[in-house]
Order: structure tokens, then sequence, then C-alpha cells
């Protein structure tokens, strides 16, 4: 028996499991301390519920989902909002590095992959499936991949797809925010509003909170921007160029900025960061709870150990080659962080983790606009381009 939730239940239920984990967090230092991200406790708590609900009653809950297309895009809207170019002049190359380790990352993820399933003696197709197809693509390329897989006769693609996304998202979230704090501590890094070298409670130094009148503003200029941005999306599907809608959002926002500032206009950052804080966490919340855990089945044995060698050789591609072709700084350190989201979870765990990480150490607009350019668009079409690459391949023949 599946129960379908409305919007306004969803996000009810969201909103919950934030305050909950907010408790929890409160409770157990050691969440703060590894920089894991309120929202991930939640969704993944309520993720796990719903699990134990279907295991053991067989009921199912299907979360409503247009609230949170709404603020993935109102969060990246927010990013581009935030990106002023001319702070930005020396972007070029690291984003070139980044792409070009982001490559890195895709290949030798798939390789793992590929290894892992000759071992098991299944079809190397399986292999792509729990490599960069799942990590870097995510549950919905995952699903896209494994309906070629299928195609091609290999009957458990989909559930293995999905389990393995499914495993990428929840473990991602949670390893990349400590590996990105330990990285931090490590190398004694510090950001421009770090004040204090402590692992206090980002709630130990509150911000000033901006006032109604100028939050209603930014939400208007978010509204106006992701009104373009679809128009946009659309203009460029006509023409056979597929764009993901969050991305041409965020560069609608790049643009109002960017103009804004060419007329003397100010856009007030501190309502943008506060505005994108709420939609991110209300997004990833809502998008970790709509995970189905009961769908790793059988498969989870070699799932898990997949998991295991993925987590250990992202880490090392974004710690010994990334972070040290980046110069080894404070930017460096946040944008390794947001690789690893992106990499081994999602996009959004990829903001949600830079986003702990500014709180604590001072904020980092250039890894945000690195990672939010290159784990976008450029990532779901190298990532198609790698995965086809193999598949040319003779041993897939």
């Amino acid at each position: 028996m599946t129960t379908a939730l409305t919007e306004l239940q969803t996000l009810a239920v969201g909103l919950f499991a934030l305050v909950v984990a907010s408790a929890i967090a409160r409770r157990v230092p050691l969440l703060l301390r590894f920089n894991v991200p309120i929202p991930v406790i939640g969704g993944v708590l309520v993720a796990i519920v719903v699990a134990l609900l279907h295991r053991y009653s067989g009921r199912s809950f299907q979360f409503a989902g247009q609230l949170t297309n709404f603020c993935l895009l109102a969060f990246f809207t927010t990013i581009g909002l935030s990106a002023k170019l001319s702070a930005l002049k020396a972007g070029g190359r690291p984003l070139v590095i980044l792409c070009a380790v982001t490559v890195i990352l895709l290949v030798v993820q798939n390789i793992v992959g590929i290894l892992l399933a000759s071992v098991v003696g299944v079809h190397p197709f399986y292999g792509l499936l729990i490599g960069s197809v799942s990590f870097v693509g995510g549950p919905g390329t995952a699903a896209a991949w494994a309906k070629e897989a299928e195609a091609v006769g290999l009957t458990y693609a989909p559930e293995v797809a999905v389990g393995a996304a499914t495993l990428a998202v929840v473990t991602g979230a949670i390893v990349s925010g400590p590996v990105t704090g330990w990285l931090i501590q490590r190398k004694n890094l510090r950001g421009p509003g770090d004040a204090s070298a402590s692992w206090a409670a980002p709630e130990s130094a509150p911000k000033p909170a901006p006032p109604i009148s100028t939050l209603i503003r930014v939400l208007l200029l978010i509204v106006i921007a992701i009104l373009v941005g679809d128009v946009v999306n659309q203009w460029a599907r006509a023409e056979g160029m597929v764009l993901p809608g969050f991305l041409t959002a965020m560069l609608v926002g790049v643009l109002i900025t960017n103009v804004g500032d060419m007329v003397g206009t100010e856009i007030n950052l501190p309502a943008i960061e506060r505005s994108g804080e709420i939609t991110l966490q209300v997004f990833l919340v809502m998008y970790l709870m709509s995970l189905k855990l009961w769908t790793l089945g059988a498969a989870i044995g070699p799932l898990m150990i997949n998991v295991v060698l993925q987590v250990v050789v992202t880490v090392l591609v974004a710690v010994l080659v990334l972070f040290r072709w980046l110069g080894r700084d404070y930017d460096a350190a946040v944008t390794a962080g947001g690789f690893l989201g992106f990499g081994l979870s999602s996009m959004p765990v990829a903001m949600a983790t830079m986003d702990s990480v500014a709180l604590r150490h001072g904020p980092s607009p250039k890894a945000f606009l690195l990672i939010a350019l290159a784990g976008s668009f450029f990532v779901d079409l190298a990532n198609a381009f790698v995965v086809k690459g193999f598949l040319l391949l003779p041993l897939f023949h």
C-alpha cells in the first residue's frame, strides 16, 4: 500500500525532520565536529523510518517533488546572485584544473566498478552502473543508464543502479563533510570569516538577520531569475541543446547581479546568503528522505564493498590531486569538499558540504562558483562521453 503525500505534507515532514535533526546535533557534538549537515541527518533518518515501515508493515510513502525542485532552483539562483565576476577574474585556471580532475575521477570510478564486476563474475556494464554513473551521475543518471543496460539483456540493472546510487547519496553526504573538516584542520587553514580555531557550533556566532523588506526583494529576484531561466531552458531545448534547469537559473542570477553592479545597484549579499541557506536545507532534507533504501536488495554485499572502494579512490583524488593542484589554500580545501560531494553523492550534497564548512570557517565564493559550474553542465556531459567511451571497449561486446 502506497500513501502519496501532498506538497504541504511533504514540506511538513521535511521541516519536522530538520527540527529533530537540529536537536540531535546539539546533543551529539561529534556530528557538528565532522561537519555533517543538519538536513543530511534529518533526511537520512526519515528515509530509514520509511524503509522500516515498508519492510515490516508493507506501507510505502511517496513524497511530492514540485516544492523540492523549486528549492533546488532557488538555491542555485542565490549562488548566481552572489557571483560577482569582478571578484572571479582569476578563476579560469582553477576551473580548468577542476574539470580535468573530474574527468580523471570519472575514469577511475569506472575502472574500480568494472574490476569489481569482474571479480564478482557479472557483465562489465554492471561495473559502469556502480561507477561514475551512480556516484558522479546520481539516481537520475543511474536510472537512465539502467534502461540502456536492460535493453542489452541485463535484467537486474535497475535494482543495481538504483541501489548503488542510493548508497552513493547517503555515504557521500556523510563522508564529504568530515573529510573536508579534517583537511582544513590538518592544514590549519582559515577562511576570511573564521574568527576562532575552535569547533564551536555555528549558532555561537549568529549572523544578523536582514530586514524583511530586503528578503522580499531578494525573493522577487530569485523568482524572476527562475522564470527567465526557464524561458532560456525551453529555447535551448528547441535548439537541440539540453541544459539543467538549475544551471540556467544560476546563469540568469549571475547576469542580474553583474548588470546591477554595472548600473550601480547593489544586491544585499547577507540576504542572498540567508535565502540560499534556507532553500538548500529544505531541498536537501526532502531529497534525502525520498530515497527508497529497501531497493538495495540482495546485492547489498558487493554494493557495500564498492562504496568503500569508491570512497577511498575519490578521497585520494580530491586530497592528493585536486587540493594540491589548486594551491593547498582555503579555497582549494572548500573546493575539494564540494568535489567530494558531487563525486560521491550529488550536487546538492556538494553545496551543503561547502555551506556547512563556510558557516564555520568563512565564505569561499570562488569554490561555490567553481563547483556549481563544473558540477552541473560539465560533469553530466563529461560523464556521458566517458561512459560511452568505456562501452566502445572490446570487453563490452
